[in-house]
């Protein structure tokens, strides 16, 4: 099974770059024909929130459109940029299955070798993660519905804190909980998500938290812990998961630059 993971996508309204300077739909547009271009094709493409830039429809609309260029299956869940109701509007009854629990932005993808639970952990009007009770008691009840089959779990927050503003000063409210959940079920083989704007592999409550990297907006990396938040502008990546015949999930990052190649090892030609 293959899975792409893009994030962050920031979209702004048509013929406009987001913050005035990040042309990320034309990032995003580069990334949907890489991904349609590649050899092996994958299963589905997970969007981990941020779809919009300022949580508009025409926002919605303008990155629905660019996305329905994707020949494999898409699914997505909010992040703090979105407003749930716009996306189930522009993208719901596939992308956002129908089933979902509440006012949440909550499901199961079923029907692969390794099953997908895609978790809303948006709180309304703040910037932070948070799974809320509700949202906790739905994630453990789909985990014990799964049995023992492999499993990704899919949102928006990482819930531990990565060395970015957006992660350690926005929080997690929740994390100790869904840590006790997520340590009870060994079957979790990767935590998902986006926020951070940068590809991330942490080892959490017996997982592995990854973060993807975002269509071109790259967050401030500053292993002194400041408090700046600032962005720079960078080629649009995202990431392959890989689940092999011998049931190991390998992670390739995919950066979208211009590299000379590709060159043979034989003599002569080092």
């Amino acid at each position: 099974m293959l899975v792409a993971q893009i994030s962050d996508t920031h979209i702004a309204g048509p013929d406009q770059k987001t913050c005035g300077v990040a042309p990320m739909a034309e990032n995003l547009a580069r990334c949907v024909a890489n991904i349609n271009a590649l050899s092996v094709k994958p299963d589905v493409v997970l969007l981990s929130g941020d779809v919009t830039n300022s949580a508009s429809r025409s926002e919605a609309r303008h990155a629905a459109q660019i996305l329905s260029q994707l020949e494999a299956p898409l699914f997505l869940v909010p992040g703090n940029h979105d407003d749930r109701n716009v996306l189930r509007d522009i993208f719901g009854g596939k992308a956002i299955p129908s089933g979902t629990s509440g006012d949440f932005i909550n499901y199961v993808i079923e029907g692969f070798p390794i099953r997908i639970i895609a978790i809303d952990s948006v709180e309304t009007g703040k910037s932070g993660g948070n799974l809320c009770q509700a949202r906790m008691d739905w994630l453990r009840e789909c985990l014990k519905q799964g049995g023992d089959q492999p499993t990704l779990v899919f949102m928006h927050h990482p819930p531990l804190k990565l060395g970015v503003p957006e992660t350690d000063i926005d929080g997690f409210s929740g994390s100790q909980g869904l840590g006790e959940i997520v340590a009870a079920y060994p079957n979790i083989e990767r935590i998902l998500c986006g926020h951070i704007h940068l590809q991330t592999h942490t080892r959490w409550n017996g997982t592995i938290v990854t973060t993807a990297p975002s269509m071109g907006m790259q967050l401030t990396f500053d292993l002194r812990q400041s408090e700046t938040s600032e962005f720079m502008l960078s080629d649009p990546a995202y990431l392959l998961h890989r689940w092999t015949d011998n049931k190991k999930l390998v992670t390739y990052s995919i950066a979208l630059s211009s590299l000379p190649g590709p060159y043979s090892f034989d003599e002569g030609q080092l």
